[in-house]
């Protein structure tokens, strides 16, 4: 079982400065992927959906600032500015445009981390109101992607995380089958109720006292699923 990790989308024109930035988000635990354009950066931000886009405004096709708009026409994902372009207009007009934060290069490696790990929570917050999620003895932590169930970490596939996280998100709500299926997987598996039905067996076997018989993911006959909220211990609530 892999871990999810936060993917971080690298765009520059610079093969060593890719090379760098990907070795060290590599060791940081970080999944990287690379664009060399901004046409391409657009396409993959679209496709990949990563946690955090690290961008270069000097790019060879389109200007950093027309990157940073073409994403925000669809999508709040972090945007973090890498730059040799020190100019306090440059800085504004980036952050007008929708970046939420900009590094001048050339960069301290451990100040450009703080600054990934910050906007990953702020991204967090925004997403679900708090860094982390909790329904009785679980918990998540969306920055880390890493679950706990009565403070053991419990390991989940990337897609039984997602899973896992909507549901939390959405507890004591009835969720259609649908409705799960499109927030998960996106609207071409809406159909695909197979997909839904193997996950929240593996979840189950992960996070119920009793799989056969679950009372956190419950079963809405011939409507899709609802996640509990189990009541505190009695000694938490004296």
């Amino acid at each position: 079982m892999c871990k999810k990790k936060n993917t971080i989308l690298i765009v520059d024109d610079e093969p060593s400065v890719c090379k760098m930035l990907s070795i060290f988000l590599n060791s940081e635990e970080f999944k990287v992927a690379e664009a060399e354009n901004g046409k391409q950066a657009v396409r993959m931000s679209a496709s990949i959906k990563p946690d955090l886009v690290l961008l270069d405004l000097g790019l060879p096709d389109l200007d950093g600032k027309e990157v940073i708009a073409a994403i925000r026409g669809w999508s709040q994902v972090p945007i973090v500015i890498l730059s040799v372009r020190s100019d306090d207009t440059e800085v504004v007009a980036a952050l007008d445009k929708g970046a939420d934060d900009y590094v001048i290069k050339p960069f301290n490696a451990e100040v450009l981390l703080s600054r990934i790990k910050a906007n990953l929570r702020k991204a967090a917050v925004k997403a679900t109101g708090e860094p982390k999620l909790t329904n009785g003895s679980i918990r998540m932590d969306l920055v880390r992607h890493e679950v706990f169930l009565d403070n053991e970490e419990v390991s989940l596939t990337p897609k039984e995380y997602d899973v896992l996280r909507y549901f939390i998100t959405n507890r004591g709500k009835m969720l259609a089958h649908k409705e799960i299926l499109k927030a998960v997987w996106g609207a071409a598996h809406s159909e695909d109720m197979q997909y839904l039905r193997i996950y929240i067996r593996q979840l189950r076997k992960k996070l119920e006292e009793n799989p056969a018989s679950p009372n956190l993911i419950i079963t809405v006959p011939g409507i899709g699923y609802r996640m509990e909220t189990p009541p505190l211990p009695a000694a938490q609530m004296a």
